[in-house]
Parts: structure tokens; C-alpha cells; sequence
């Protein structure tokens, strides 16, 4: 029982590593992107002057010359912010790494140094989950008290949070349609539509601010390249330069509907997640379903409150029982009787007891309800009052 089985216990932590390794491809190629990008412009530029060398001013020959090696000395800069970003990203991925392959040394799940390597999982989980709804001082906090900096995806998150904030409260695309830029090519490897959904946007808030002739020339530039795939689309949104935005013609009205912004921010977190290999829902949740499927039964569903049993985490609807909803009911070989009272288990040291209107019960909690009214009991689901002596002993094969 006290066996680890190090193979379950990794394969929820695949996002702890991909991630910092997603960042790290993604910095190298922008990277080696903008170096390819500006010497190209640079030996352009120094091949210009030197065709023009004879027909220009040594002052202007030298403020030519001047300008290419500001560039150079720019590009220069970006490369060393570059590099010192790929070398926290390495960093990082081995300091993961190295947490992970602890989980080799450990035999037993009572060792303390087990103990201390789940401590610290938690503490990680529970960072994922601040950064992911905008806690971000409380993560600090955890992070600081632990030294826990290189196990958090605080820019990642940061990234996330200011973009939705973008789009939710300033009604702007600019950023989003920023990193669809940096990204276009892992976007159209997963066949993602959100720098159309954003083009979309910034056409139909310019048809909203009745300047149709602006539109007209935005959709020719930025939404015919989605032809392909998303002709009827944009037809459909080109037949808004008909429409009034306080139209109530229901395709046209969901379009101009400012909801649209709280559907891009959310479609802009997923597409976020799914390339950096996160998953949509917080790591915290997925671990505690998985604990509550091992726990819901037929019982912790029944709409009868009296049949839910106190200590379940699953029958309180309220809190735990939310994330239990939609998960599958768990399979025991051998059922368990639960005490209703104290929420024992019902064994041959405690065990079930008859009353005479046919509920039952542990012995301890109705001993002990017994010596609190003077060898009494009182069933808390009827109301009925018998002595102890009327209780029955169960045996049950």
C-alpha cells in the first residue's frame, strides 16, 4: 500500500514540463526570426550605399553608415535579452526536471523526504491555481516563503491576464492580435480561427462606430485572406453594413452583441493553453477529481439530503461536491457500511446496529447518544425515541 507507483504519478505532470520547454522553442525561433530578419535589412542597406557610395556626400554616406550599425548594435541588445531569457528557460527545465527524478528515490510513501517532495507539489498546485484566476500577490506570497519562483509560469499567466484584460475592459485587440503575429505558424498547425475571430472584431466595432468605409477597406486587407475557410463568414459580416447595432435580427444582433469580447478573452486563454500543452482546467481540480471519483457513490447524488453521508467530501454540494458532478461513479468490490451519525465505518469492532423502526446505526454513536440521555436513543432521521436495549445486532454475510 505504501508503494509508489512513480508512472501515475507523472503523467499528470507533463504541462510541469512541457511548458518551460514550449517557451524555450518559441524564444529561440523568434530569435533566430528577428537576427534573420535585420541583418537581411542591414546587408540591403549597406549593398544600397555601396552602389551609392560616388553619388553621395561624405556627411550623408556617414549618417547612412551610422544608422545601419545603430541597428546592428539594437539587434545586439535583443539578442542578449534573448539569450538570457533562454538561459532561465534552461534553468528552470532542468530545476523540473531534477524535482521530478527525486520520485526514483523514494520507496516508501511514508519516507519524511517523500513527504516533503509532495509538500512542495502542493505548494506548486496551489500557485498554478492563484496565477490561473488572477491571485497573483497570494501566489507571490507561496512563492517567496518557498523559493518556489522556478516552479511557477508567472510570465505565461501574466501574458494570459493582461491580454483577457485587453479585451475585456478596454475592448482592444492590439495585443492579442500581437501574439497571433509572433505565433501564426503554431496557430495554423492547430488550425486555430482566432486571428480571424479578432479581425472579425476590430470590423464590426469599426461598422459600430459608423465608419463603414474604413471597414470596407479593413475586411478587403485582413479578411479576404480567410476566404478559404471562412467565406460564408465573412459574408455574413459584410451584410452587417446594413444593419444598425441596436438591430434585433438574431445573427446580426449576436455579432454586434459586446459578449463577443467575454468569448474572445476566453477563446484566446484556451488556444493559449492548448500550445503550451496546459490544460484548460486547473491542476488543482484535476488532482481532486481524482481523489472524489474514488469516493462518489449512488448515495452522494440522491436528492434526498438524509442519504448523504456528513464526512463525504462528494455530498457537499455546496463546496467539493461541484467538481464531483460530471464524474464517473466509483467501483468497490466490497461494499462499506457508514455510520450516519459519526461517519464510521460499520465493522465487527463497531458494529450495526437495528432500531426498531428499521434505521441503523453504529454502536459507538448510539452508545454514546445513550449516555448523554440516560440510555436513550433518539434516530435522527425520525424523530423516534427507544431505549438502547431495543437495538438489534446486524450481521451481514
Amino acid at each position: 500500500m505504501d508503494k509508489i507507483n512513480v508512472d501515475y504519478m507523472l503523467a499528470i505532470e507533463e504541462p510541469f514540463m512541457k511548458v518551460p520547454l514550449e517557451q524555450l522553442k518559441r524564444e529561440a525561433r523568434q530569435s533566430q526570426k528577428l537576427a534573420e530578419r535585420e541583418t537581411q535589412l542591414v546587408s540591403t542597406g549597406l549593398a544600397d550605399l555601396i552602389k551609392k557610395q560616388s553619388n553621395l556626400p561624405a556627411e550623408e554616406y556617414t549618417c547612412i553608415l551610422d544608422g545601419l550599425i545603430d541597428k546592428l548594435k539594437v539587434l545586439k541588445r535583443k539578442l542578449e535579452e534573448s539569450k538570457q531569457e533562454e538561459t532561465l528557460l534552461i534553468h528552470r527545465s532542468k530545476q523540473r526536471a531534477a524535482d521530478l527524478n527525486e520520485l526514483n528515490d523514494f520507496t516508501s510513501a511514508t519516507q519524511p523526504e517523500f513527504q516533503r517532495w509532495c509538500r512542495t507539489r502542493l505548494e506548486r498546485v496551489l500557485i498554478d491555481y492563484m496565477l490561473r484566476n488572477g491571485n497573483v500577490d497570494t501566489a507571490k506570497q507561496i512563492m517567496e516563503k518557498s523559493n518556489l519562483e522556478h516552479f511557477a509560469d508567472s510570465s505565461l499567466f501574466a501574458l494570459v491576464m493582461s491580454t483577457e484584460r485587453e479585451l475585456r475592459e478596454q475592448h482592444s485587440c492590439r495585443g492579442a492580435l500581437h501574439w497571433c503575429a509572433e505565433n501564426r505558424s503554431a496557430l495554423r498547425k492547430i488550425q486555430s480561427s482566432l486571428e480571424f475571430e479578432l479581425r472579425l472584431q476590430e470590423f464590426i466595432e469599426m461598422i459600430r462606430g459608423k465608419k463603414s468605409p474604413e471597414a470596407i477597406a479593413y475586411a478587403k486587407k485582413h479578411l479576404t485572406t480567410w476566404s478559404d475557410t471562412q467565406l460564408p463568414r465573412i459574408q455574413r459580416a459584410m451584410t452587417l453594413l446594413a444593419f444598425s447595432p441596436t438591430t434585433t435580427c438574431p445573427p446580426y444582433k449576436h455579432m454586434f452583441d459586446v459578449a463577443r469580447w467575454d468569448g474572445l478573452a476566453h477563446e484566446f486563454r484556451m488556444v493559449i493553453f492548448q500550445l503550451y500543452n496546459l490544460p484548460s482546467q486547473p491542476l488543482l481540480h484535476l488532482l481532486l477529481q481524482t481523489g472524489l471519483s474514488a469516493l462518489k457513490t449512488p448515495a452522494c447524488q440522491s436528492d434526498d439530503t438524509s442519504e448523504h453521508n456528513r464526512n463525504c467530501p462528494v455530498c457537499q454540494t455546496d463546496t467539493l461536491g461541484k467538481l464531483a458532478q460530471g464524474l464517473p461513479l466509483s467501483h468497490h468490490s466490497n461494499s462499506n457500511l457508514v455510520c450516519r451519525i459519526t461517519g464510521e465505518k460499520m465493522n465487527e469492532d463497531n458494529p450495526p446496529m437495528r432500531l426498531p423502526n428499521g434505521y441503523v446505526y453504529s454502536l459507538s454513536s448510539l452508545t454514546d447518544m445513550a449516555h448523554k440521555l440516560g440510555g436513550m436513543v433518539k434516530c435522527p432521521r425520525s424523530g423516534e425515541v427507544y431505549s438502547l436495549k431495543d437495538a438489534k445486532k446486524l450481521f451481514i454475510s
